[in-house]
């Protein structure tokens, strides 16, 4: 039975067991209440508020891109800020990805993704070919839209809609501190997903898979959760021997929010597509893409079809892909990304000190997508019963303490295991991460002292 904690409205709401406090306002890293009290926000919302909150500059560009033109449709028009926001993005992403289909989010960006893969293949081979499953992993998320969730290994997520979804193949995750093959070390761990990869495109036949849809970086299925490099070298290496595409997620690690443009950079090996959103336009407007190589685009766009079967109504919204470019030219002029590795080496190098809290057991990530994995038992790996809603336990501790964090669960069977995203804007100094940090740390230790 719901608790119907939410305010008394018009809206659904997507939680009726939580209380919903009101936002008046944001500034820089923080968010506001209509009380007056400050929150960092230390997750960006969904890592997504990636330069913080009341950008002035984007206000001011929003308004006047908006009195000039605020919507065209992409069947019949162009408009001069969805072709600059493309070749932004472009000259951002790795050399080999040069074309961009643009959407409303994350979710729409995976499902392009996959039908693009889709069309690629029967554009190449002729409409009878037999290529059309995606293999995906679990502890991993790629969207609440059917296709996406199809894709998406969180079983929490899953299950009621179950009857509804693609039984697409699913690996194990590059999940070292729980990895099923009792790895001592990440690049052992790496090593055997990578080769679980192969086996299940052998045990389903290369002729029937079309493409394997990877996060660079994890997150909020198993926050921070990170490979060797050998993990995707090997992985380039597979997909090109079974003519199998890779899709790399990079709608919560990309646009500096790792400490690089794109975090796979931090692999240096090139994707088919990349799907991309979040920090595209840091929230001001609603945005996701495709990003496609070369490859991809000249099957379907110049020597197939020429029609990409696919469309939604805001895709190249013009306002929005005016907004985004505005928001990636801030981060370049800024010198965002380099800071978001700065800092975040800081803010790793700090959390160091949890563990002295017997809760905290694993603590991962790049830059400032950084994930704390909490325990009953930090030598057993034991979680909490899920009952009990530790992450739930965290969030609140923390709000009280003035810090927003992103809770999460499941990770350990798909109902157990708790853990927190910390991913806070990218423009965040050095005093506003201590700032982050002790508050972090008064929320954990309140936590750790009701638990045990």
């Amino acid at each position: 039975m719901s608790l119907n904690k939410a305010p008394k409205n018009n809206v659904f709401y997507r939680n009726q067991n939580w209380r919903y406090p009101k936002i008046e306002r944001g500034e820089g890293i923080y968010l506001i209440d209509e009380k007056g009290k400050k929150y960092i926000d230390g997750c960006s919302g969904s890592a997504v508020a990636n330069i913080g909150h009341g950008n002035k500059e984007v206000a001011e560009f929003t308004k006047k891109h908006m009195e000039r033109i605020a919507f065209t449709h992409l069947s019949r028009w162009t408009v001069d800020s969805i072709e600059k926001c493309a070749k932004k993005i472009t000259d951002w992403a790795p050399e080999n990805l040069n074309h961009v289909y643009f959407v409303s989010g994350g979710s729409e960006s995976t499902e392009t993704a996959i039908k693009m893969a889709r069309q690629y293949f029967v554009e190449r081979d002729g409409k009878n070919t037999t290529k059309w499953k995606v293999i995906s992993k679990w502890n991993s998320f790629h969207g609440n839209t059917m296709g996406a969730l199809s894709m998406t290994g969180i079983t929490g997520r899953r299950k009621i809609y179950d009857p509804m979804l693609i039984n697409f193949p699913k690996v194990p995750q590059f999940y070292h501190y729980r990895n099923p093959w009792n790895c001592e070390t990440l690049e052992e761990t790496s090593i055997k997903a990578a080769k679980a990869l192969e086996a299940e495109i052998i045990r389903h036949g290369a002729d029937n898979i079309a493409a394997f849809i990877t996060e660079p970086v994890v997150g909020s299925a198993a926050p921070g959760v990170h490979p060797d490099k050998i993990y995707f070298e090997m992985v380039r290496e597979i997909c090109d021997k079974y003519d199998v595409l890779l899709i790399v997620d990079e709608v919560m690690a990309g646009f500096g929010r790792t400490g690089k443009r794109f975090a796979m950079e931090h692999y240096g090996v090139a994707a088919d597509i990349i799907t991309c959103a979040k920090g595209m336009s840091c929230g001001y407007t609603p945005i996701g893409a495709a990003i496609a190589s070369d490859e991809i685009f000249n099957t379907i766009m110049v020597e197939g079809s020429g029609h990409f079967v696919h469309g939604h109504t805001y895709a190249s919204n013009p306002l929005s892909c005016g907004i985004a470019n505005k928001v990636i030219e801030i981060m370049e002029r800024e010198g965002y990304v380099d800071n978001a590795a700065k800092q975040g080496d800081y803010l790793m190098e700090k959390l160091q000190k949890l563990y002295e809290y017997p809760i905290v057991g694993d603590i991962r990530g790049k830059g400032l997508m950084i994930g704390i994995e909490f325990v009953k038992d930090q030598k057993t790996k034991e979680p909490f019963d899920s009952k009990l809603a530790v992450k739930n336990k965290i969030m609140s501790n923390c709000l009280e303490e003035g810090l927003v964090v992103y809770p999460g669960g499941g990770s350990v069977d798909g109902v157990r295991g708790d853990h927190a995203l910390i991913a806070p804007p990218v423009n965040i100094t050095r005093e506003e991460i201590d700032l982050l940090y002790d508050t972090l740390e008064a929320g954990i230790k309140k936590t750790s002292e009701e638990m045990l």
